[in-house]
């Protein structure tokens, strides 16, 4: 299926060649950002009966992203969107040493087609290049930016759970979408894990689950025998023990707790016949901008462990925990609501 563009979308500009022929890069997410874009909660399917929490919720992590790096939101910009997902549907950006910002514009069919067609959120990314003035290739390739996490040296990090699920791209194979993911992010190096949480509706993004926070380290969930998600953690962690990055090194691994179960009393409607379900609370939802790190916290013992464990591993930041069992009723928390633009 060819994506879709908006009105006057041939005056956008399309460089000639493939993003690492040009060599553009996609930066790791601790590297300098010049915005963090943002659409707030503005669907009340998404978050029923509970919106203004997580509005509250929402405007004070962004009342203290402000002190960290300056906030863009389609709203301010006039771009209509159906949901406030902007890491999935959002630009992703990638840099040039000498010429600067560019940015790609994948297919986006709302999570394997799950849910109704998102017709404004798929052409995101192109109002905003037409706003920034910026390069910006369309592709129809179907990727949600949650779905992928580079180190800023060529490598990448994902699911097998979500790039290889039928309900994205079943014409390609996997040496397929690592060749797209290598033309259009400038890796050259794929770490494939197993998969995702419980409850998370993007068939196991890997922002709920291993996270870069260094080039040569990953903070990864492990989960106690008891947790629904024990299985699944520990086969990604048995992954990521014997991965190694694109220049032939061992990872180094930083444990991150999981919270209890949480679960949400869904009315009958989009999510199926209603009643409570489990929600992809995570503390590896975070945002790693300008020297700060957001940590979603969900008001449990564990979170004091997950603040601790990121304060530890990343001296050089500040960890800021942001309250977020509100937002995460919507599926997704800080990660999920927010998409870096990087300094270029």
């Amino acid at each position: 299926m060819a994506h879709p563009q908006i009105e006057n979308a041939d005056q956008l500009h399309t460089p000639a060649g493939t993003a690492a022929e040009l060599g553009y890069r996609m930066p790791a997410e601790w590297e300098p950002h010049a915005a963090v874009w943002l659409t707030p909660p503005h669907n009340v399917e998404t978050w029923p009966v509970v919106m203004e929490k997580a509005i509250a919720q929402y405007d004070a992590w962004v009342d203290a992203m402000r002190k960290a790096v300056p906030v863009s939101t389609t709203q301010e910009l006039n771009i209509p969107t159906n949901d406030s997902w902007i890491r999935d549907y959002g630009p992703i950006f990638v840099v040039h040493r000498d010429l600067g910002l560019a940015c790609h514009d994948f297919q986006f069919n709302g999570w394997g087609n799950k849910y109704e067609h998102r017709d404004y959120d798929d052409v995101v990314p192109q109002h905003i290049a037409r706003q920034l003035h910026l390069p910006i290739w369309i592709h129809d390739l179907v990727l949600e930016g949650g779905s992928i996490e580079v180190n800023g040296r060529g490598t990448v990090l994902t699911t097998e759970q979500c790039l290889l699920n039928e309900n994205r791209n079943p014409h390609l194979t996997r040496e397929q979408i690592e060749t797209k993911l290598h033309e259009t992010l400038g890796t050259t190096h794929v770490i494939w894990l197993p998969g995702g949480i419980e409850g998370d509706d993007t068939d196991g993004h890997i922002d709920d689950i291993a996270r870069f926070i260094n080039p040569d380290t990953v903070a990864a969930l492990r989960a106690p025998q008891h947790h629904p998600d024990h299985d699944t953690l520990e086969q990604n962690w048995q992954v990521l023990q014997q991965a190694r990055d694109q220049g032939n090194r061992k990872l180094n691994l930083i444990e991150l707790p999981v919270p209890e179960t949480i679960t949400f009393d869904y009315p009958a409607d989009r999510f199926g016949p209603g009643g409570p379900a489990p929600l992809p609370a995570s503390y590896a939802n975070f945002l790693i901008t300008n020297g700060s790190v957001f940590v979603p916290t969900f008001g449990q013992p564990n979170d004091e462990l997950a603040l601790r464990t990121l304060d530890d591993a990343m001296p050089e930041h500040i960890i800021t925990p942001v309250r977020s069992e509100w937002l995460v009723v919507g599926l997704g928390a800080l990660h999920c609501l927010s998409q870096q633009q990087p300094a270029g």
